[in-house]
């Protein structure tokens, strides 16, 4: 199984870029799946994950300005992010996992990871 990010860009402060994320074999249903980023001499850092029946739960810093979902037909989740700040640049992980875990923050709850895809953010 492998997962597909793609949707990063450069765009000016204020603005919006949406992410996506395909998982590649759609028998597989993934009970968790989420978005983590690292920025430049950062550690990589949860943003936002949602549940297969939609709970969804976000990072401080990006709440009212992030918004995550999921089509389970077709696999895929999505981040919207709105309002974008030059801090949100950064590498953005996406991330899943078949298995429920009470845990949804840390990297070891998630199985399965994507490349990555850039988003820069400008002031």
């Amino acid at each position: 199984v492998q997962l597909q990010a793609s949707g990063g860009g450069s765009v000016q402060a204020g603005g919006s870029l949406r992410l996506s994320c395909a998982v590649s074999d759609r028998t597989v249903v993934m009970n968790l799946m989420g978005w983590f980023r690292q920025a430049p001499g950062k550690e990589r850092e949860f943003v936002a994950c949602i549940r297969l029946v939609g709970s969804t739960y976000y990072t401080d810093s990006v709440k009212g300005r992030f918004s995550i979902s999921r089509d389970n037909a077709e696999s895929t989740m999505y981040l919207q992010m709105n309002s974008l700040k030059p801090e949100d640049t950064a590498i953005y992980y996406c991330a899943a996992s078949k298995w429920y875990s009470a845990s949804i923050s840390r990297e070891y709850d998630y199985d399965y990871w994507g490349h990555g895809t850039l988003v820069t953010v400008s002031s």
